[in-house]
């Protein structure tokens, strides 16, 4: 059920706004590798979880580009 409310937040924002929700997540996953890489990772699924955000949103982005 946090998933279906996390994909209807998504699919009430515009266009813009979902950009910069994507250059966010790709920051934050850059980020978790970097931690990831130097060991300072405790939560590894949490690289998993943002993944999918990622996609998630640019799913979002080419359905409303259609």
């Amino acid at each position: 059920m946090k998933i279906n409310k996390y994909v209807e937040d998504l699919k009430a924002k515009s266009a813009a706004e979902l950009n910069d929700e994507l250059v966010a997540a790709k920051k934050e996953l850059f980020n978790l590798r970097f931690q990831n890489a130097t060991n300072q990772l405790d939560n590894t699924s949490r690289i998993k979880e943002v993944r999918k955000n990622i996609a998630r949103i640019q799913t979002i982005i080419t359905e409303m580009s259609k």
